[in-house]
């Protein structure tokens, strides 16, 4: 495992390495297990476990709100967001954790804390870092449909938005092209890319030719295809840094990731470091989820550990 845990910025951090250590020892074995049978089962399951978890960090922090489901009058929840709806998954993977959980020890241990866990895992089982996850999250009484409309990074997003966006959580443009890896795994829906279907010669960032042709054949009907197209085309359910090499010769799948390469500056300079070095990009991923994993989290007696992690406690 990565030892992360003299990184500066995370030494300020009210959460712990070791939070559970004496009152559910096992919280860590127990989550690794669900999760290596889920994506057994289901190699897709861990990039949308991942997802899971950087979708919750960015609306409120990492407080387990994107979890929460719509209640009409009581909680408008975050899942029905445009960035999320029909795309947000893995909720029964959540739910099976958190049963096996509180069976061993009941009411100890938080679901953003349980976002946290598998979402390390999903890129350990699949071969990437298993890095130290700092733990001591509470899960939220409330959702935010609006802030997470407004948050959430979008696929069509340039340089310049997605820079914005991280820094609007506290993560620097590093972070964002170390994060943007997670798109090593997971598949995406043909319409949050159909657009770049269409050639055009004169966009740094279109698609090469060959691999145009290929998504055109898995996407038949353009946007109103609902197939499922893996977001890295080399290693579709290895977690590593073909992502990268991909953007070299254009086969960044969305917008946002080709961007990154074809905007000249620091992120191409970036790409071309983890295209070259796998060891560079493990690294830096889990630096970045740590500090992503630390945005403003609940601690101490603020909010509450849910019962079910698709409501708060009666």
């Amino acid at each position: 495992m990565t030892d992360l845990r003299g990184t500066h910025s995370l030494r300020r951090s009210p959460l712990q390495f070791h939070f559970y250590e004496k009152s559910c020892p096992n919280v860590e074995k127990i989550v690794r297990q669900v999760v290596s049978s889920a994506v057994a089962s289901e190699a897709r399951m861990a990039g949308s476990l991942l997802r899971l978890h950087f979708h919750d960090c960015f609306v409120q922090g990492c407080d387990g709100s994107l979890l929460l489901k719509s209640i009409a009058e009581v909680i408008e929840g975050e899942q029905e967001a445009l960035p999320n709806a029909n795309s947000v998954r893995g909720f029964e993977v959540v739910d099976a954790i958190k049963a096996a959980l509180e069976q061993e020890c009941p009411g100890i241990v938080s679901c953003a804390d349980i976002l946290a866990l598998a979402a390390r895992d999903s890129v350990a089982v699949s071969g990437g870092p298993s890095y130290p996850v700092q733990l001591g999250r509470r899960d939220s009484l409330t959702a935010n449909r609006e802030l997470a409309n407004k948050n959430l990074p979008g696929f069509n997003f340039n340089v310049t938005d997605l820079v914005a966006a991280f820094a609007n959580v506290g993560l620097s443009a590093r972070d964002m092209v170390a994060l943007s890896g997670g798109h090593s795994i997971g598949k995406a829906r043909c319409n949050t890319f159909a657009a770049r279907l269409t050639p055009d010669p004169q966009d740094p960032t279109a698609l090469s030719s060959s691999y145009s042709s290929l998504l055109q054949q898995q996407c038949p009907a353009g946007a109103a295809s609902d197939a499922l197209v893996d977001l890295d085309v080399t290693t579709p359910i290895q977690f590593d840094n073909a992502y990268y090499s991909n953007l070299l010769s254009n086969r960044g799948l969305l917008h946002s990731d080709q961007v990154l390469y074809s905007t000249p500056g620091a992120t191409r300079d970036l790409v071309n470091l983890y295209a070259q070095s796998n060891s560079a990009f493990a690294k830096d991923f889990s630096v970045a989820m740590l500090k992503m994993g630390s945005i403003t989290p609940l601690t101490g007696s603020e909010g509450q550990v849910r019962n079910q992690c698709g409501y708060v406690n009666a």
